[in-house]
């Protein structure tokens, strides 16, 4: 285990203030439901400090969203959760189910980091079950303490998925963001490196030819400058036209190889055919923007676990098992699709059918001849 894994145990810095606020503002709710079922029932016929303790511990339950998530400082969330534990079994001992643990052991193995709730939940359930072993009946049965046991236990998992899943996507935002700047740069650094030495060539001819003519010393060089200089703006635009091309550029073959890694990183069975020399050259850039909005609606949408990609010498066939979507509900990338199909005289097939998965065809008539701009 490497250092960031050691730290990972005690501390958790991914921050998502966005769906905290959202989660702060249903939670309340949700909350007293589930805890007016166990609170109510524990609290009748008990004296005032019970009812007390009772409203106070449902309370915090209720705040813990405003003080556990990982948008907080790490001494507040400790603190909070020290005075769940401490107000769970001032519940517990004075006559509550040991059942009531499970609203701290909960909450707390699903915001704070695992060493952390190991520290909280395990002196917890530990101390639940030796009182329940020695109140046989008071508190609780052993098969309650087996049922808080297993509860917190899977809540335990539930929470470093979750903070798994709250790494991921903040690294998934972090990697988007330092691609956009790298090609940000290298669009810069290339421009520039087609552009500096012409548009500089380009100023020096200019203000020759400007002196020439307003000294009317040498017309015909002048008019022999002003010739190059439109030569060499001619020459700026054709590289900078074909940079832009370049960089918009698809390959089949390359989304082909990006679909494979992607459709792997998502756990997703994938059959697609190793080679593309069967389809049309003039075909392949076209059906290269079909594959790569097709493998990014499965990853976004279908929920799919096996896609299999069919192609054709003017045809391209994608179909997953995933859940379907309604019939005639499109979205602006298919939309695209049929319009750049279009282009080439091509047409787009789309068959789906909820819980029955996804077909998506994109054919171009054997006889039409495909113009390339």
């Amino acid at each position: 285990m490497d250092s960031d894994d050691r730290a990972g145990w005690w501390s958790d810095t991914s921050t998502s203030r966005a769906r905290a606020a959202a989660f702060r503002r249903r939670w309340p709710v949700l909350g007293a439901v589930f805890f007016l079922a166990a609170a109510i029932p524990s609290g009748r016929g008990e004296g005032p400090l019970v009812i007390g303790l009772l409203a106070v511990y449902g309370a915090c339950y209720m705040a813990f969203p405003f003080f556990l998530l990982p948008h907080r400082r790490m001494p507040v969330r400790l603190t909070f959760a020290a005075v769940l534990v401490v107000l769970g079994w001032a519940v517990l001992v004075t006559g509550g189910s040991v059942y009531m643990l499970l609203y701290t052991t909960v909450v707390i193995a699903l915001s704070l980091p695992p060493g952390w709730v190991l520290l909280f939940d395990g002196l917890s359930v530990a101390g639940g079950g030796l009182l329940v072993l020695l109140h046989a009946g008071v508190h609780g049965t052993p098969g309650d303490f087996g049922t808080v046991f297993g509860i917190t236990s899977a809540m335990f998992f539930m929470g470093r998925l979750s903070q798994t899943v709250r790494r991921l996507r903040q690294a998934n935002e972090e990697i988007a963001a330092l691609a956009v700047g790298a090609e940000r740069e290298r669009l810069a650094r290339d421009l520039h490196d087609i552009l500096g030495h012409s548009l500089t060539t380009i100023a020096v001819k200019a203000g020759l030819a400007r002196r020439l003519i307003e000294s009317a010393a040498d017309p015909e060089r002048a008019v022999t400058e002003i010739r190059e200089v439109e030569g060499l703006a001619r020459s700026a635009l054709s590289d900078v036209r074909a940079t832009v091309s370049e960089y918009r550029e698809v390959s089949l073959s390359a989304e082909l190889v990006g679909a494979r890694a992607a459709l792997r990183a998502a756990e997703i069975e994938a059959d697609l055919p190793s080679a593309v020399d069967n389809v049309r050259p003039e075909l392949q850039t076209t059906f290269g923007y079909v594959l790569r909005e097709a493998v990014t609606n499965v990853l976004r949408h279908s929920g799919a676990s096996r896609v299999k990609v069919r192609l054709g010498r003017n045809w391209l066939e994608i179909t997953d098992n995933g859940r379907g979507v309604e019939p005639g509900v499109a979205g602006n990338g298919l939309r695209g699709l049929t319009e750049r199909l279009a282009q080439v005289g091509g047409t787009l097939q789309v068959r789906a059918r909820p819980g029955e998965g996804f077909q998506l065809r994109a054919e171009v008539p054997a006889t039409r001849p495909v113009e390339v701009s």
